[in-house]
């Protein structure tokens, strides 16, 4: 609509719970609709017009007595509220059709060829009253209630100076000199019936006054809500952070269409509705919503807590990198599938590994059910079978229909046999489809290295306990919501003494954060001090009110690695405990008492059992013992250079500290009769036979072998830990090594 229209409706939507800046954000009924007619081209007023709604459900109303109820609405229509015409209503669908039968009847009395439109004291009227109630209540809206405008904008073309968020009626008026008595009312309050037509006759003149000279505004580009959300695929292209909200706690079986409908009269950008996965493949009941502006993206953080259903929904701020990792990014195969419009998307899962085309058809369409049947859009284009990258079937599909009936009839097949298994059939999107493409077509994060035959330092008290410097500190107890900027600034003038990519967040097998944080200090002196001065203050987060206490304490390097890297830290006590293999025991909270917070974990010492010939043949000098990582083939690291990973539901970020200290090569002691290698195989049983099978494939003899008992070992139960040489197979020229990828 580029040319002026004929007339404006001003219109005024009042509630029965909050006004003004907060109207909509409770979620209470709309109870009253205030309208006047002013005709542009000849600057005149109609009359002031006022439709009343019986709310069917009000918090209100339910707290009283019927007899209660009953005077008051019969009081309210005793007193009047001023208006030229009063009509009723006992339903918002009833009232809705009504108001646009009374507004076609006066302007179909005032000619034909005339254009009419809406006009509201901001957006709340329509976007946050109007479409969400009516969304909820699944009533069809009449069309002039898609198209209005924003007499705030209109006003603020002629006065750029005006701050938007802080403009109403009576500031306008007072801009305009137009005469208006300002109440001492609270925003909170329900709006009192002459109030809301006060209001709309103040408004009515504000447009007269922006019609006429010196300013002679024109009304010509109204603001447009989206009769229905657009899907398809999202590009590869950067998307703003302040038009993107986090939506949490929605039912499982909810789709992109359900998100639209919950976030009525706000406009959804293309494909912006991407329903978020867990490390399963599952939906874990969050969304991420990206809005066409800024403006919207803030209306709709005002549904916070509204409810979807029986359900209420959580709505946070999120990022436009968050959301490209949902929705952005697709393969050729999947953007072909997804090319067609208006298609409704049906996900199945738990095929048979061998389910072609004919059957999934045959499975919505059988032959000898002729009312049961629901064809598949495109027929086998209409299926997309997901593979792992080597080809395999993973058992899920998604299937096309042409539209919502047959996708409803397809649903109604849930649980259902196909082959000699039931299939379960879900509602899907086009961001689900790319979340699960990507999940299985592409390559792993980080390749699986594979597990140590043995340990690199035996726990024997041969070999000296690890010297641990508490230089890290651990973060426990963070808001979910904390960013790295967050943490910098908690941290204060100990932010000049973290080490360059310093900072670990650690996440859960979900992929979200998970409470704790690592950070390497420069020194042990200075991550005490920093423990003792912000363990339990309160950090608070840029992206939310979130706000919560978290705990300090300083630790060492392995016990850090040792957490990232998929192990825990295990509570123990100082002078009872003993090292297992649970983990290396967690530094305890800063405290001032030295007995309650000791510089390092002192152990029993045990003692020697081993004699020291079978200790030098069995294990080697220290400083013979490498350390550094096993080398993998060429192409294969233990970090990729991404800046996020994962790895036994742990994460780095945004680099790790170092190389593992966990796996490497055992050198060959020189006191073997023969060049070779020496290996330790614990925990196997006691026959040896089975052993020496085992070892067939490395030409190694019979007589190397020797198997050592528990107690020589020292061990407190299991199997004999066996010793079996290797031949000069394994040997290297200038030292001797047993490399354990060859096991």
């Amino acid at each position: 609509m580029t040319a002026q229209v004929d007339y404006l409706v001003v219109l005024c939507a009042a509630t029965s719970g909050a006004g003004g800046e907060l109207l909509g954000s409770d979620e209470k009924e709309l109870v009253r609709l205030v309208w006047q007619q002013v005709d542009v081209n000849n600057k005149k007023l109609g009359k002031v017009n006022e439709l009343l709604i019986k709310p069917e459900v009000s918090d209100s109303i339910e707290a009283k007595e019927p007899e209660d109820v009953v005077t008051e609405i019969v009081e309210e229509e005793e007193n009047g509220s001023g208006a030229d015409c009063v009509f009723n209503a006992n339903s918002l669908e009833t009232a809705l059709n009504m108001f646009h039968l009374q507004l076609t009847n006066e302007v179909n009395s005032a000619g034909a060829g005339t254009s009419v439109c809406l006009c509201t004291d901001g957006q709340l009227h329509i976007r946050q009253v109007v479409h969400p109630e009516a969304a909820s209540k699944n009533i069809l809206i009449p069309e002039c209630f898609y198209s209005f405008f924003d007499l705030q904008k209109e006003f603020k073309t002629h006065f750029p100076s005006s701050n938007l968020k802080a403009l109403d009626v009576y500031t306008m008026a007072e801009s305009l000199s137009i005469p208006a008595e300002v109440g001492t009312r609270d925003p909170s309050d329900t709006l009192p019936p002459e109030v809301a037509v006060q209001q709309v006759q103040i408004m009515a003149n504000i447009v007269l006054t922006l019609l006429s000279e010196p300013l002679c505004h024109t009304f010509s580009n109204p603001e447009r809500v989206n009769e229905k959300f657009e899907t398809g695929t999202c590009k590869m292209e950067k998307v703003n952070d302040n038009t993107v909200i986090r939506a949490r706690g929605l039912p499982w079986q909810s789709s992109d269409q359900d998100i639209a409908r919950f976030f009525s009269g706000l406009n959804i950008a293309k494909g912006g509705a991407a329903l978020c996965l867990n490390a399963q493949g599952r939906r874990n009941g969050e969304a991420l919503v990206r809005f066409i502006s800024e403006e919207h993206r803030d209306l709709a953080l005002l549904r916070h807590k509204h409810h979807m259903g029986n359900r209420y929904i959580e709505v946070y701020k999120a990022t436009g990198e968050d959301f490209l990792k949902i929705a952005g990014g697709t393969s050729n195969e999947v953007a072909m599938f997804l090319s067609r419009e208006d298609q409704i998307i049906v996900r199945m899962r738990g095929l048979p590994f061998t389910a072609t085309l004919e059957q999934v058809l045959a499975f919505f369409s059988p032959a000898d059910a002729l009312n049961d049947t629901c064809p598949v859009s495109g027929g086998k284009e209409g299926i997309l079978f997901v593979r792992y990258p080597d080809g395999r079937p993973t058992g899920d599909a998604f299937v096309l229909f042409a539209c919502d009936e047959h996708a409803q009839c397809a649903l109604r097949k849930h649980k259902e046999i196909l082959g000699r298994r039931y299939i379960e059939l879900f509602k899907s999107t086009a961001a689900e489809v790319q979340q699960v493409l990507n999940r299985y077509s592409s390559a792993p994060l980080i390749p699986v290295a594979p597990a140590p035959l043995l340990s690199v330092l035996p726990t024997v008290s041969l070999l000296p306990p690890p010297v641990s410097v508490r230089d890290c500190l651990r973060l426990r107890g963070l808001p979910y919501t904390a960013s790295i900027e967050d943490i910098l600034t908690f941290l204060g003038e100990f932010t000049q003494d973290i080490r360059p990519q310093g900072v670990h967040m650690v996440l859960n097998q979900q992929g979200r954060p998970s409470g704790d944080c690592f950070i390497q200090m420069t020194s042990a002196e200075r991550a005490l001090s920093a423990s003792q001065q912000l363990h339990k203050h309160v950090m608070s987060c840029q992206r939310g009110p979130n706000s919560r206490y978290v705990e300090v304490f300083p630790c060492s390097a392995e016990e850090m690695g040792l957490v990232l890297m998929g192990g825990s830290l295990s509570h123990t006590h100082a002078l009872t405990h003993t090292r297992n293999r649970s983990g290396t025991g967690l530094s305890p909270p800063p405290c001032k008492s030295r007995r309650l917070s000791p510089p390092s974990y002192s152990f029993t010492p045990t003692p020697t059992i081993l004699p020291t010939d079978a200790a030098a043949a069995l294990y080697p000098p220290l400083g013979q013992v490498l350390l550094a990582p096993r080398p993998l083939h060429p192409g294969h690291a233990y970090y990729p250079s991404s800046a996020q990973l994962y790895m036994n539901y742990t994460a780095y970020y945004p680099s790790p500290p170092g190389s593992p200290t966990t796996v490497g090569f055992f050198p060959s002691p020189s006191a073997l009769s023969m060049p070779g290698g020496l290996v330790r195989m614990p925990g196997l049983t006691y026959n040896s036979k089975d052993l020496i099978n085992a070892m067939q494939g490395y030409q190694t003899p019979v007589e190397p072998l020797s198997l050592l008992s528990s107690s020589l070992m020292g061990q407190s139960g299991g199997g004999d830990p066996p010793v079996v040489s290797l031949p000069s197979l394994v040997s290297k020229p200038a030292a001797q090594y047993l490399d354990l990828s060859l096991l």
